[in-house]
């Protein structure tokens, strides 16, 4: 697909590619993947690991595509997981060379303040080697990487394409290593999941909606920081397909935001009301997609097939093409082309362990909570996510299942409920009253009003957090 989109980028050049405040052409993206082609080849050769801290956009993706071009395999950094974590996690993968954009640069010198209040908080990465920057340095950051003119290096078949940091602490790091091979079989899934038309505008950041619209020659704009400035892009773009996580489409329905073609939502849980809603925004159709990174995507579901599923449990739909299941224990075991080689420093596996709770359901996946979130009260195990569901009635935006340690030592369970923006409160705990009563073993001793808290890039849940949050409220 890689290759795919390098070709497909010199066809065209003069039409856009990423669109928003200045837009870059088919061309120019082309251009400055070649540019940083032949500027990392005077650094770095074949097989080498290439450090990336740069924000999605034109570079990100040019850097990917001259990594691809000379066989190296990118560490995806994220500037925002602290520096003790950042440092671990580069030790681990070791990166002859890291590159960085200038936000991602900014604690040196004189924008440390401006760096720290933006959560940015990186170590001096030049203890562990070689750092160069991208875009407009800053004063007192490292050097410009910039784009080199010249003859191009012949192209080098890689094996590893990508390692991205899932988890882990900072004595044991967790490393996710993609090989070329499964990076494309996953993104070519994405492709014919989403069938990107030629020429219409498709809305999302990640390198998954990136590559395949790109190469099939639609245009691609990255979503605007703001709920506010989402709803402005869906308005002005029309797109054939948007992508946002389900937290960013909740803040986009917040402000009304209205919707065109298709949606697609991943990376947190997608409850059917939210599906719903999109559907009630004008969307033509609203799919949850389940994913992780050591496998993406794994399947999908369509707001109507999961609107109309009444059994226990998140309904996430049929594996894609390619993906095998199995049970073991509870838990839900994936593989397939798209399934990731290794963890960093261990063995290769052939089928990922997810972590979720899950069954089979005519041979669709239904979760039922992830399998260290397991709530012992009294002598019942009870799997949030297999209740969780059923709480996203009308007026809810997101709700939780958590332990709250109680004084004989057991655990009461409590639901964090977070209604919709406007919601009358006292319609939300009659609209809940049914479901409550059909929970059986799993009905909370306690409903608790409140917003949900969140954490990570994708704003998941954070349950450790809710569960304070319970504990101080009941």
């Amino acid at each position: 697909m890689l290759d795919v989109l390098a070709t497909a980028l010199r066809r065209d050049a003069d039409r856009p590619a990423l669109l928003g405040r200045r837009t870059v052409h088919r061309g120019q993206l082309a251009d400055l993947a070649d540019g940083y082609a032949v500027a990392l080849h005077q650094r770095v050769g074949s097989g080498d690991t290439l450090g990336v801290a740069v924000r999605p956009g034109a570079r990100a993706l040019a850097l990917l595509l001259a990594a691809h071009r000379l066989g190296l395999r990118v560490a995806v950094l994220d500037p925002s997981a602290g520096p003790d974590v950042l440092l671990a996690r580069l030790a681990l993968a070791r990166p002859e060379l890291v590159v960085a954009d200038a936000a991602a640069q900014a604690v040196a010198g004189w924008a440390g303040g401006l760096a720290r209040r933006a959560k940015l908080a990186l170590p001096d990465l030049s203890a562990l080697g070689p750092v160069v920057t991208v875009g407009r340095r800053l004063p007192g950051c490292a050097p410009v990487l910039a784009p080199a003119s010249g003859v191009l290096p012949p192209c080098r078949a890689g094996t590893d394409a990508v390692v991205v940091f899932t988890s882990g602490t900072t004595s044991r790091p967790r490393a996710v290593v993609h090989t070329y091979a499964s990076l494309d079989a996953g993104m070519r899934a994405v492709a014919d999941l989403v069938r990107p038309e030629p020429g219409r505008p498709v809305l999302g950041g990640t390198t998954f909606v990136l590559v395949p619209a790109l190469a099939s020659g639609a245009p691609v704009a990255l979503p605007a920081r703001s709920a506010r400035g989402v709803a402005r892009q869906l308005r002005r773009l029309n797109p054939q397909a948007t992508y946002l996580t389900p937290p960013r489409l909740r803040a986009a329905l917040a402000v009304g935001a209205r919707f065109t073609g298709r949606v697609w939502t991943g990376s947190a849980p997608a409850s059917a009301n939210l599906l719903t809603r999109l559907r009630q925004a004008g969307a033509s159709e609203a799919w949850g997609v389940y994913a992780l990174t050591e496998l993406f995507p794994a399947a999908a579901v369509e707001s109507a097939e999961k609107s109309a599923f009444t059994g226990d449990g998140d309904l996430v739909g049929a594996p894609l093409p390619g993906v095998a299941t199995r049970v073991v224990d509870g838990q839900l075991f994936l593989s397939g082309p798209s399934a990731a080689h290794r963890y960093l420093g261990e063995q290769p596996h052939e089928w990922v362990a997810t972590g979720d709770v899950a069954r089979l359901d005519g041979g669709r996946i239904v979760l039922g909570g992830r399998c260290k979130d397991m709530i012992l009260r009294g002598a019942e195990n009870i799997y949030p996510g297999l209740y969780e569901p059923a709480l996203h009635v009308p007026g809810v935006n997101l709700a939780v299942l958590v332990g709250v340690p109680a004084p004989d030592g057991d655990e009461r369970l409590v639901a964090v409920v977070e209604p919709e923006p406007g919601a009358d409160p006292r319609r939300v705990r009659a609209a809940l009253a049914e479901p409550l009563s059909r929970m059986g073993r799993a009905r909370p001793d306690a409903v608790i009003l409140a917003p949900v808290p969140v954490s990570g890039r994708s704003r998941k849940p954070d349950r450790a957090a809710a569960a304070l949050l319970a504990a101080g409220r009941t």
